[in-house]
């Protein structure tokens, strides 16, 4: 690390902490040449998730995108906030898994998955725009197959 104040390249690290959950780390630093201390924050760079639209096109991941479309299917339902924040932090956290990219199939089925856990009118509704329902059959055979499905 050069130093702020004399410009050599060596120093001696004196402390170091975690800051923000972990993810900056700050040093305290002294110069070997001049013996000023200086702080230096350190931050792990992310790469930002890739999504790959069903159109081949990718854009990076957006939480709000995401959030928006949960809390869409879940207007007007006895669903809290804090539950929907809790659903899109563990859908992020699921796609840690995935290195760079992730193709948006992906993340519609995870939010539906907890959306079906959660709440069958949220489910229907994410689903009707994710899956593309064309016409009421379709709404009917997804409803069907909620009703239908074995309870354990």
């Amino acid at each position: 690390m050069k130093c702020p104040y004399c410009g050599h390249q060596e120093d001696r690290v004196l402390d170091s902490r975690p800051l923000e959950a972990a993810s900056i780390i700050r040093r305290r630093r002294e110069c070997q040449a001049c013996h000023k201390r200086f702080t230096t924050y350190e931050r792990l760079e992310e790469v930002p998730l890739m999504v790959i639209k069903s159109n081949d096109r990718r854009e990076p991941f957006n939480r709000e995108k995401l959030r928006e479309g949960i809390l869409r299917a879940c207007e007007k339902r006895p669903i809290g906030p804090d539950v929907i924040e809790r659903i899109i932090a563990e859908i992020e956290y699921e796609l840690q898994d995935y290195v760079m990219q992730v193709p948006s199939r992906v993340i519609g089925e995870k939010a539906l998955k907890k959306l079906k856990d959660l709440d069958p009118v949220a489910y229907i509704r994410f689903a009707s725009v994710f899956k593309r329902f064309v016409d009421v059959e379709d709404f009917e055979k997804e409803v069907k197959a909620i009703i239908n499905k074995p309870t354990l």
